[in-house]
């Protein structure tokens, strides 16, 4: 890899500044203010984690996309140096593929990627019309206010993603619940060990069905890998949790803090709402996903090799955490970068991260976000919050951004 990271450099010190670092109570939504500190003057700063491990944190745009891109860097949670989020993060799980390294990581990705390639998403977009519309009009028909987290922004990803894997949507308060747990900062080990084994043991059984009684979804298709051999049924199991929770808890956490976001930005609201040109909706996703960054606490990856960058050396051992909520505000990709501009060109982002671990099912989440954001405005347009913004509870203790809950009014 060339030289990218440029800018002066901290070196370890037991001054490293803890990590990861709270936001300012007056802008939940902007990534906090030592990360912005850190990035105008130490881009590549080592921090202190709750371990006491020491792992360099990169803060700039340009370098984290070099280093995603870079085979030396490992998102192996066994390469030594990984730097983990919390005690018993990961575990013995790879979680399918995402925490494996090519070439297995790319071998077990395209056993499930074509029912996340575009065209197959774009073909989903009247199911997925047809779901947003239907939720529209139950919210409409149902009591004010109500907690638009619950009755709508939890519900679209997790009909869409069930119907896509053929999970039933009956049980979707068994698997919500574990999940949460799953991502809950503050769950011990043991709770998240328990949620873990209570969704696998669930999505076990129904590969197992499907085994010996083949249908058209998703989960049918990873049991035939199992009938061929290709993978055992533990590694069948950790798949489908992936696309589970991944499918539907950042989806719904986006709903949820977008809405709010453009509460407090009715400029932005309005111009989305007034408006019936579907670039706007597919422009302002890609402006939501930049400026929130629900997934705020960083990706983990490992030096396999040196790495010579700008005059410093990242050795092999070390540990990296690449902050995309702050690479997303970064001047010298995104100008005047703190404010919201649903007009601007954001598709550079790394929301969904960069190089071969970037997101699978990004396709599927635009197109569910582009579907909500250009469908819940202007069925509802005098749509607000019920609650004083202050009273609102962010998710600083989750490992995925967002609010517990948005009642709503109209």
């Amino acid at each position: 890899m060339a030289d990218t990271l440029n800018g002066p450099v901290c070196e370890a010190s037991d001054a490293a500044p803890e990590f990861p670092m709270p936001r300012a109570a007056r802008c939940p939504f902007d990534p906090p203010p030592a990360l912005k500190e850190l990035q105008e003057t130490a881009p590549l700063s080592k921090v202190r984690l709750w371990d006491g491990s020491r792992p360099w944190l990169v803060t700039r745009h340009a370098d984290q996309r070099a280093l995603l891109g870079d085979p030396r860097v490992s998102a192996d949670t066994d390469s030594p140096g990984y730097p983990p989020k919390a005690d018993g993060d990961g575990g013995d799980s790879k979680f399918g593929f995402i925490m494996l390294d090519d070439p297995e990581h790319a071998r077990l990705r395209r056993m499930v990627t074509a029912p996340f390639a575009v065209k197959r998403v774009e073909a989903l977009r009247p199911v997925v019309q047809g779901i947003v519309d239907g939720l529209v009009d139950e919210l409409l028909a149902g009591p004010r206010p109500v907690d638009l987290v619950e009755a709508f922004a939890l519900p679209i990803p997790s009909l869409v993603i069930c119907e896509l894997l053929g999970v039933p949507y009956g049980d979707h308060a068994f698997f919500q619940e574990n999940t949460k747990t799953m991502v809950h900062r503050n769950a011990t080990p043991e709770q998240r060990g328990q949620a873990t084994r209570e969704i696998a043991g669930y999505l076990g059984g129904l590969i197992g069905e499907r085994l010996a009684d083949p249908r058209d979804d998703l989960l049918s298709g990873i049991a035939g890998r199992v009938r061929a051999g290709e993978i055992d049924r533990r590694m069948a199991t950790e798949m489908a949790l992936l696309l589970l929770l991944a499918g539907h808890e950042t989806t719904a956490n986006m709903i949820a803090l977008g809405t709010l976001v453009l509460f407090r930005n009715p400029g932005q609201l309005a111009l989305l709402r007034e408006s019936d040109d579907p670039e706007l909706a597919v422009s302002a996703v890609e402006e939501l996903l930049r400026y929130l960054n629900i997934t705020h606490l960083g990706r983990r990856r490992a030096v396999t090799a040196d790495i010579e960058i700008g005059g410093q050396v990242l050795r092999a051992g070390d540990g990296l955490i690449l902050a995309n909520e702050i690479a997303n505000r970064d001047p010298e990709v995104f100008p005047d970068p703190d404010r919201l501009d649903l007009t601007r060109d954001a598709r550079r982002h790394v929301a969904f991260s960069f190089g071969v671990h970037q997101c699978l099912g990004q396709p599927l989440a635009r197109m569910e976000l582009q579907v909500v954001y250009g469908t819940l405005f202007r069925r509802i347009p005098t749509l607000r919050a019920a609650v004083a913004f202050e009273d609102v509870r962010f998710k600083h203790d989750a490992f995925i951004y967002g609010v517990h809950s948005l009642p709503v009014t109209w």
